[in-house]
């Protein structure tokens, strides 16, 4: 798992004029496939890689979740993975082997067939380039692959893996044609060839153009004739003039809080042909510990500091009531998700906080510097940080600051351990809690902060792993949550909302945001 892609960039960011307070419509019947307009959306966030061997980021999966196939895709509104290329799949030798049957008469949008060849070639491909900004990690419990004839394919794992369907449903999935890509390089030309939904017709650091591809099999129904993507690479200014001067129909990952809450809380919005259309995500952001600090290493400053922190009050100061507060490491939505942090450490509370720094022996203030790197996870996150550091103070308790580092050097100083706090975002790979669980508390966890429990590590994690009934699940979760609870490697903050803004032409898009992180261009319908 690659904290440096995969980390959110969060939704949020900087401004619509307020002329713009107004609102989109919600669909009322299906559409019928393609008969729609093209569609023009526009996000801050690039694409970083064309190759699914390459991409880890939310901009590049966006582009795979519509361009390529999977064996399995996430239903709109669903977190349980359903047949997409493939017919059928299922586990056998206790989650140790998965076959899956292709659909017949699949063709990559050149109008090559798509066999079971390509399936192999593509996850090998993947494994074997290890891109250090790909996917690989999330196909590492695959050992080997047969395909006994141009349908079936068999993954036969190194260990048992129930969450394997939720991976192999994701981004690093993609099925690639094993005659347009090299089988130990990445493609470099900036062309796709699935056979997904749509084509992707051209590129640029700027823009994306795709068209629906006729010869897709599966059951995704486009309501659209065409999606032109409009990237504006960190740039939300530009995006949100280009959503008030018409440039594009639908802003998508872009927009400021106070915009959202604004539009949002407007009576006048419904009249001047523009809708916020919100929807559920399992986006979240963590205060993290190096629980090797001469400070925070202490458990009792951590205690303390999960006694103070106010979440509610961050999420209606910083970040305008578009993210709720979360009290646990698994996100509600999502399956074995609890309330471990507020059972524990319930509502801010000054006594206990100081009750714990006794107990550890401390009596004076206590210095602490509270790192963030400004443009990362959104421009509130210096922001948050601040009000936090308010409130850490407000105690009597600690003198708390905050320093923002641009994040090449913010991830660079991290993995040096230089930092004792600072904040982490986390975009899913898979709504799944072993994807909350495994990348943060896993072996080699991508937290940086030098935190190991060995029941986790040990027991809880492959004991969840094996078990293939996810609901079945949530007993060995409430205990990892607990135990993280505990220790407090880290302290959850919120999990975001997500938001698109459209005018009233454009229908279909409350089921392109949901906690499975698909952007379903093949939904949205404008006219």
């Amino acid at each position: 798992m690659k904290a440096t892609n995969k980390w959110l960039t969060a939704p949020l960011a900087a401004g619509l004029s307020a002329a713009l307070l107004s609102g989109c419509g919600t669909e009322q019947g299906s559409g019928s496939g393609g008969s729609g307009g093209g569609v023009r959306v526009g996000m801050s966030d690039e694409i970083l890689a064309t190759d699914p061997a390459a991409g880890y980021d939310p901009g590049s999966w966006l582009l795979f979740n519509n361009v390529f196939q999977s064996l399995l895709a996430f239903p709109k509104g669903g977190s349980e993975p359903e047949p997409d290329a493939a017919d059928k799949c299922d586990f056998s030798a206790g989650s140790k082997v998965y076959t899956c049957t292709l659909r017949e008469g699949l063709t990559f949008s050149n109008g090559n067939k798509l066999t079971s060849e390509d399936v192999k070639f593509s996850f090998e491909r993947a494994l074997k380039i290890a891109d250090p900004s790909g996917p690989a990690p999330l196909l590492s419990t695959i050992d080997t692959i047969e395909t006994p004839d141009e349908r079936t394919v068999v993954f036969r794992l190194k260990v048992p893996d129930a969450t394997f369907p939720s991976k192999i449903a994701s981004g690093a999935g993609s099925i690639v044609d094993h005659r347009d890509y090299p089988a130990d390089a990445l493609r470099t030309d900036g062309k796709a060839t699935g056979s997904g939904p749509y084509k992707l017709d051209s590129f640029s650091d700027s823009e994306a153009t795709f068209s629906v591809n006729t010869g897709y099999k599966g059951d995704a129904k486009a309501k659209n004739g065409a999606v032109t993507l409009k990237l504006y690479r960190g740039d939300r200014v530009a995006l949100s003039k280009a959503f008030a001067d018409g440039d594009i129909d639908v802003a998508y990952r872009g927009l400021s809080a106070d915009d959202i809450a604004a539009l949002e809380n407007s009576a006048t919005t419904s009249d001047k042909g523009i809708e916020v259309v919100p929807g559920s995500s399992a986006e979240v952001q963590h205060l993290v510990f190096n629980v090797e600090d001469p400070v925070v290493g202490k458990l009792g400053v951590r205690k303390a500091i999960a006694h103070l922190v106010d979440r509610e009050a961050l999420v209606e100061n910083v970040y305008k009531s578009t993210a709720t507060p979360l009290y646990s490491i698994v996100p509600a939505g999502i399956a074995g998700h609890n309330t471990a942090f507020f059972d524990t450490y319930g509502t801010p509370d000054k006594a206990k906080a100081k009750k714990a720094l006794r107990a550890a022996g401390i009596t004076e203030k206590v210095k602490l510097t509270l790192w963030s790197t400004p443009s990362r996870y959104g421009p509130a996150t210096d922001q948050e940080l601040k009000a936090i550091a308010e409130q850490l103070n407000a105690s009597g308790l600690f003198d708390a600051d905050v320093k923002s580092v641009a994040f090449e050097q913010y991830e660079k100083d991290i993995a040096a351990g230089k930092y004792g706090v600072y904040v982490k975002g986390w975009v899913p790979d898979y709504p799944d809690a072993d994807n909350f669980t495994s990348p943060f508390f896993g072996e080699g966890n991508v937290l940086d902060n030098r935190y190991e429990n060995t029941t986790i590590t040990g027991t809880l994690i492959p004991k969840t792993a094996a078990i293939a009934d996810r609901a079945a699940t949530a007993d060995e979760y409430g205990k990892l949550q607990d135990l993280v609870a505990e220790e407090l490697p880290v302290l959850p903050l919120w999990q975001g909302k997500q938001y698109a803004v459209a005018r009233d032409d454009v229908t279909g898009l409350e089921w392109t945001l949901d906690a499975s992180t698909v952007f379903r261009f093949w939904e949205i319908r404008k006219g």
